[in-house]
């Protein structure tokens, strides 16, 4: 009976461990002088690779809890985060810095210094807590900040393992620049690209991927995932439209994280 009880007492104390490996935690790490970066963070047993996802938008989720995000809840990243998890990913969600908590938020700065600093961190962080690659994985204007990163820390420096596209900004207004005209020759990591054929977002067109695909020369494996069907509802550049892969987002997380797991 007693050894009955004992096995009883370590398989539920295992059990609770692993539960709450999986229970998503909100994370402040320091980065910058006096600044420091939130993050929601959900690890899963083992975990293969870690995600780091950025969210679209002006990027400013204002977390406030490890369920509570005050803007960007639809974000397709950030809907999808558990599902991320459950495909055996570490994933860290991430805010806009704390010097970054008003408007515009990342607006103007998902191509600077500090951003990457910021970012550079949190990589150092997630491999402090399990040796695994660490992804960047951008949607929307999150490619912006995810390929940026990229082209400015290799793995040697801090920089991410591998990087994933998804409904990447392939135009923009004066003064943003989109992922094509960055400096794509220096990323040397694998990199996916992730988009929907119906995409009607005016600065992601299908039809203009090309010359993303094409400028991504040093990478030693590339591959452009298209998606179709789902359902498309409100403004073409929202979450909730074949732009933020509204309807398909199971499927695509599954075919991203077997991407990113492929040796």
């Amino acid at each position: 009976m007693k050894r009955f009880v004992l096995l009883f007492q370590v398989g539920l104390l295992a059990y609770s461990s692993q539960l709450w490996a999986q229970t998503p935690r909100m994370v402040d790490i320091p980065t910058r002088p006096s600044v420091t970066q939130r993050m929601v963070v959900l690890t899963p047993d083992k975990p293969t690779a870690a995600v780091v996802l950025f969210a679209g938008g002006h990027g400013g989720l204002r977390i406030s809890g490890p369920q509570s995000f005050s803007w960007g809840a639809g974000n397709f990243l950030v809907r999808t985060r558990e599902l991320f998890a459950s495909n055996g990913l570490m994933v860290a969600v991430v805010d806009a810095s704390s010097d970054r908590q008003n408007p515009p938020y990342l607006g103007g700065f998902r191509q600077k210094p500090e951003h990457v600093a910021d970012i550079k961190a949190v990589i150092a962080w997630v491999k402090q807590q399990t040796p695994i690659p660490v992804w960047l994985v951008g949607t929307s204007r999150g490619t912006q900040s995810a390929a940026f990163i990229a082209t400015q820390l290799a793995p040697a420096d801090g920089g991410p393992d591998g990087l994933v596209l998804s409904s990447t900004m392939l135009t923009d207004i004066p003064g943003a620049r989109p992922v094509p005209e960055m400096p794509l020759g220096r990323i040397q990591v694998p990199t996916l690209v992730v988009h929907h054929k119906q995409d009607e977002c005016q600065y992601c067109k299908y039809g203009d991927l090309p010359k993303l695909m094409d400028k991504l020369t040093a990478v030693p494996r590339k591959e452009l995932l298209t998606f179709e069907g789902g359902k498309s509802q409100g403004d073409p550049c929202e979450a909730m439209a074949y732009h933020g892969f509204n309807g398909i987002e199971r499927e695509v997380v599954e075919k991203i994280a077997d991407w990113i797991n492929r040796k």
